[in-house]
């Protein structure tokens, strides 16, 4: 997978993080600015968690050791 095919697949699932969220809570058909801080806070959170899980593993699959690299200094913050 190239960089730019997963940088699309890893949006795609941090939107799918945040959408399962918002469902679990029944709160999927209510507008965002209807939300709280707390909701938006933790609906963030889910999609960053899901980019965090997404990174690790790519930067195991990477076959571009550049792009190792920086994924590994991304994690290590």
């Amino acid at each position: 997978m190239s960089p730019d095919e997963w940088q699309a697949h890893v949006t795609t699932e941090a939107a799918l993080a945040m959408g399962r969220w918002l469902e679990a809570r029944g709160r999927l058909d209510r507008p965002i600015a209807s939300l709280s801080r707390k909701d938006l806070e933790c609906m963030a959170l889910n999609a960053i968690s899901r980019f965090i899980v997404l990174a690790a593993e790519r930067r195991t699959q990477a076959p571009d050791p550049a792009e190792r690299d920086a994924l590994e200094l991304l994690l290590m913050g």
